[in-house]
């Protein structure tokens, strides 16, 4: 093997030195708790984890243990061997362990059945592995977790305990990344959102149904009358349809053939199946084809910020970026093969303007196209896959927008171009994206008359700017770790009297500021006047206007940002007309 190949960058050599860490790690635990059955203990995209059923939980107190000793096992060097067995002597080999019985059972007839062994410790195991238990870092290696989990993902059969672990070949390899989860804690949505009083979930109501709370829902409305204004400034019709639809219309559109899993079971009312909507195109297809089309009405642009419900697996769910009920900031664009070009263009040009105003610059654009070999994943037919591919491709290069190509990675009905953003921490995600499609127009019969009075078949470009606007807001929250930008603050006044004969003015200011159709807030709580402070500054709020005495009698206000930063007294003007900068221009601190 060459050298680059055993480079922790190759994904190959670090998915196979994690598999053999989930190795040790089942050793570990065998030595110290022989009593406890394994499962199954994969490489994952960030570490490993082994499933394992015992009769007592994993502390914090063991999970150093575990780590004590398999540091000892890095350290025997034990070799690791693989070995084959025939299906009757491997199920009396893993007699004592009724998970494997079970895995070994399920096997094909004619599938090898392999096992590697290391020192005393044997399990089965297709590989690969690294040649030796010394190769893996005893003191780069971290038990991360233990969280409940079904075996075989089956909520039906026995929960289990998973360990999860990471591990590097450098120490301080370990520590950066260490050093990193706790950023990314410390920026985490959902532990903000709950301190900032953003949003909230609740098991009763639902896993993966966030309800947005006050200072939440104003921020959300904030980001929809954002967008919505820029769209009607470029034409766009804003409609509102309703959050369900026949089974019907989805085995019309093709997402019950292609997206059923990922939606909600189909509900019967009157002798009629309906489903909740996971997307929003076949009702815009609908309003589309309400009524007949001329070339010259083209394009129509029909836009909506859509309640939509996918049944994301509950182990997948985070806050709002990742959620079962969510709004997507959707437009359907129907066009004229000869508008593709300057739609798209258009659609490009609203997604970094977009960017610009939330100052978004770590991001890349990739052309999403599908897998010619999977033909249940994508609408078959090759032809108008080929032709959609080389459109959107073409546009894309006239544009001199610079964009990767990944294969499998398109909409079921068409290429797509996405761009993915590169968060302060964790890996990169999709926010926006603008789908070409000559499949949906097709299935639904939309149609326009061209200028020589023939019947013609629009193209649709399926584009969504923010995303959903839930994970935008996500994304937003981490970016910023809540201290958004005064245009974007819920609350962008705090007025905090100093004494109760200034209560009366700092409702002056309030009214004033309110009037002027700003977020302002007054706190008239007996408090002292550092306690206020601190308070508005945790909540993360831009600016706050202290009043006292002085300020009562001059008829001004005492300036603090929340940075610390005192800026002084100022006339209510001065203060007015600063905070209008700053929000017109959508700065930052």
């Amino acid at each position: 093997m060459a050298n680059e190949q055993y480079s922790f960058d190759n994904e190959q050599y670090r998915r196979t030195y994690w598999h053999t860490c989930s190795h040790i790690l089942a050793q570990a635990v065998k030595r110290l708790y022989p009593e406890v059955k394994l499962a199954i203990g994969p490489s994952i995209e960030n570490g490993f984890y082994y499933d394992l059923d015992a009769p007592f939980s994993f502390t914090g107190e063991i999970m150093e243990q575990l780590e004590g000793e398999m540091r000892k096992i890095c350290k025997e060097k034990l070799k690791l061997e693989r070995f084959e067995l025939p299906r009757d002597e491997a199920l009396e080999f893993m007699k004592d362990e009724p998970y494997k019985i079970e895995l070994i059972n399920d096997l094909p007839e004619d599938e090898v059945i392999s096992f590697y062994r290391q020192g005393e410790f044997t399990d089965l195991c297709a590989g690969p592995h690294l040649d030796s238990t010394g190769r893996v870092k005893g003191n780069a290696i971290k038990l991360t977790a233990c969280n409940a989990a079904y075996w075989r993902g089956d909520s039906n059969r026995q929960t289990l305990q998973r360990i999860y672990g990471i591990a590097f070949p450098k120490k301080d390899q370990l520590d950066e990344y260490l050093q990193k989860q706790e950023e990314a804690k410390r920026r985490d949505h959902r532990k903000l959102g709950r301190e900032l009083g953003l949003f909230m979930t609740s098991d009763l109501v639902g896993k993966g149904m966030p309800m947005f709370l006050p200072k939440g829902y104003t921020l959300w409305q904030i980001l929809e009358n954002y967008i919505k204004e820029k769209e009607r400034k470029l034409g766009y019709q804003h409609v509102l349809t309703p959050c369900v639809g026949t089974v019907d219309l989805y085995k019309t559109s093709g997402h019950w053939e292609h997206y059923k899993e990922n939606m909600f079971p189909a509900m019967e009312v009157e002798d009629e199946q309906f489903v909740l909507r996971p997307m929003n195109c076949p009702h815009h297809m609908m309003i589309y084809a309400n009524r007949p089309h001329s070339y010259r009405q083209l394009p129509i642009r029909i836009g909506e910020v859509a309640h939509d419900f996918r049944f994301e697996a509950s182990g997948t769910l985070k806050g709002i970026e990742r959620a079962r009920h969510f709004c997507q900031n959707d437009a359907h664009l129907f066009v004229t093969p000869e508008q593709i070009k300057d739609e798209v263009a258009a659609v490009c040009d609203l997604i970094f303007e977009v960017y610009r105003d939330f100052h978004i610059t770590d991001y890349r654009c990739v052309l999403s196209l599908r897998d010619p070999a999977d033909k249940k994943k994508y609408h078959d037919d090759d032809e108008m896959w080929n032709k959609a591919e080389t459109a959107l491709r073409e546009v894309l290069t006239d544009l001199g927008i610079q964009f990767t190509e990944e294969i499998g990675e398109a909409a079921f009905y068409g290429p797509k171009l996405d761009v993915n953003v590169k968060p302060a921490v964790g890996a990169e995600y999709t926010l926006s994206t603008c789908q070409l499609d000559f499949c949906l127009p097709a299935k639904f019969n939309l149609t326009y008359t061209d200028s020589d009075g023939t019947e013609k078949t629009p193209v649709v470009l399926h584009r969504a700017i923010l995303g959903s606007l839930d994970r935008f807001m996500a994304y937003l929250i981490e970016e910023t770790m809540g201290a958004f930008p005064a245009w974007l603050a819920p609350v962008q006044v705090k007025v905090l009297p100093v004494t109760d004969r200034a209560s009366e003015y700092a409702d002056q200011v309030e009214q004033k500021l309110s009037a002027a159709g700003y977020r302002v807030e007054v706190d008239h709580r007996s408090e002292k006047l550092g306690y206020k402070i601190r308070e508005a500054q945790g909540q993360k709020i831009p600016y706050m206007i202290v009043v006292g005495d002085k300020d009562m009698e001059n008829q001004t206000v005492s300036i603090r940002h929340r940075s610390g930063k005192d800026l002084g007294a100022m006339s209510q003007e001065d203060f007015l007309s600063l905070l209008k900068n700053v929000v017109d221009s959508k700065a930052t601190d």
